[in-house]
Parts: C-alpha cells; sequence; structure tokens
C-alpha cells in the first residue's frame, strides 16, 4: 500500500468523500499533496508529514461540520509536541 493510498483510506475511515478531502501524488515524489472542498487551499508536504497530519490533524467529517480545515491549522497541530 502506498502513502496515498494509507492516507486516503485514514480519511474515509474519518468520513470524508475523495471530493471533500483526499491525498494525491505531484510530479515531485518528495511530496504529497491534501486538497478538496474541506481545505481552503492545498496543503503539501513529506509523505510521512502529511500522513501525520491525515491520522493526527484532520478531525472526523462529523466533527468538522461546515468549518473547512485551512493549511495553517494543519501546521499548528503539527508543532504540537
Amino acid at each position: 500500500m502506498t502513502e496515498v493510498d494509507e492516507a486516503n483510506e485514514i480519511l474515509r475511515g474519518k468520513g470524508y468523500k475523495d471530493a471533500q478531502l483526499a491525498v494525491f501524488s505531484t510530479p515531485m515524489a518528495s511530496k504529497l499533496l491534501i486538497k478538496g472542498t474541506k481545505i481552503g487551499s492545498p496543503f503539501a508536504d513529506a509523505p510521512e508529514t502529511v500522513l501525520r497530519t491525515v491520522r493526527d490533524c484532520v478531525p472526523p467529517a462529523d466533527e468538522l461540520g461546515r468549518h473547512t480545515l485551512t493549511p495553517r491549522e494543519l501546521r499548528t497541530c503539527l508543532e504540537k509536541p
């Protein structure tokens, strides 16, 4: 299973449809991208960081409700010990 597949499986487990929030590969092998209607602008980082972000910082879809995530919120979450 690739990092993209693993991240998308986590997001689906949290209740997101692919159009709402999904992880995509980029032309640069060292970067993955989180994008969709539930994030204000795309979030790009190293595969292990994107996996950690999806696992630890993206709330379940029902908790997020009508809110739209921002890359800044995700980065702030990642900075917490």
